[in-house]
């Protein structure tokens, strides 16, 4: 089910910068929430460096970006000091928040059903709104530059 057009739904999850973040505290900009599987595997990291490179671009358009999964906060400290990430990341432990995202939940992988996270955007505008929503990323490393054009063409 698409989220596009309805409201954002609410979060109050545990960040990597040692805070809790809520959905309430974004109102006013836009927010890029991506939800990934695991930190420190191959697809996620090249998708959390690509989002990290354009994290200027994201800034000059007023969007922030957060990464949201299942992974503990010391893993995501782990994940942010290997690979230099300037964004934060926010922990899911029981996937209620990446449920309501439609970011949890059965997916195929080596021809075997199974139940995970599904590598997912969701981009809620100022109003908390979501504008724009990428329910099946196919293609981690090409992803951040996908949601950066959507962006751009918003503002321009």
């Amino acid at each position: 089910m698409s989220l596009e057009g309805r409201p954002a739904p609410d979060f109050t999850l545990e960040g990597s910068d040692g805070k809790r973040h809520t959905l309430k505290e974004y109102a006013g900009k836009t927010l890029v929430l991506y939800f990934y599987p695991r930190d420190n595997t191959p697809g996620c990291t090249a998708e959390a460096i690509g989002f990290g490179e354009r994290r200027q671009q994201f800034d000059d358009l007023g969007a922030v970006v957060v990464g949201v999964s299942k992974d503990s906060l010391k893993s995501h400290d782990k994940f942010i000091c290997t690979y230099d990430l300037n964004f934060v990341l926010l922990s899911d432990p029981d996937a209620a928040v990446m449920t309501a995202y439609g970011a949890y939940g059965e997916k195929v992988q080596y021809g075997k059903t199974t139940l995970g996270t599904i590598r997912s955007t969701a981009v809620i505008g100022p109003d908390g709104t979501v504008i724009k929503q990428w329910a099946k990323v196919p293609k981690a490393a090409d992803h951040p530059q996908k949601v950066l054009e959507f962006l751009q063409k918003q503002v321009g």
